[in-house]
């Protein structure tokens, strides 16, 4: 089956769900369109998702090794006195203003 077999395929069911929509009343028809609304963005959602599930997981793992990095740069920095943390920036001497 070639690609213009599948083409003409796919322009008749077009026009037979046109000729369809046509016959339906009023009612029907709003529902149809409304069904096709609903189809259409479901698809459209599920393909977004498909085509950015790479970078998205990418960044996500980025960024729990950012967190972790900042999380581990802090416990190397903190000494405790009992029970009260204090950190060595604290510890230096600063200007008065």
């Amino acid at each position: 089956m070639g690609v213009d077999k599948l083409f003409s395929i796919f322009v008749a069911a077009i026009c037979v769900v046109m000729l369809v929509r046509l016959a339906l009343g009023d009612a029907r028809r709003a529902r149809l369109d409304r069904a096709f609304l609903q189809l259409w963005a479901r698809i459209r959602r599920q393909a977004l998702l498909i085509w950015h599930w790479r970078s998205r997981r990418r960044s996500a793992a980025e960024a729990k090794q950012a967190a972790q990095d900042v999380i581990n740069r802090v416990r190397h920095r903190v000494e405790k006195e009992g029970n009260v943390i204090t950190p060595e920036a604290f510890k230096e001497p600063r200007k008065p203003h």
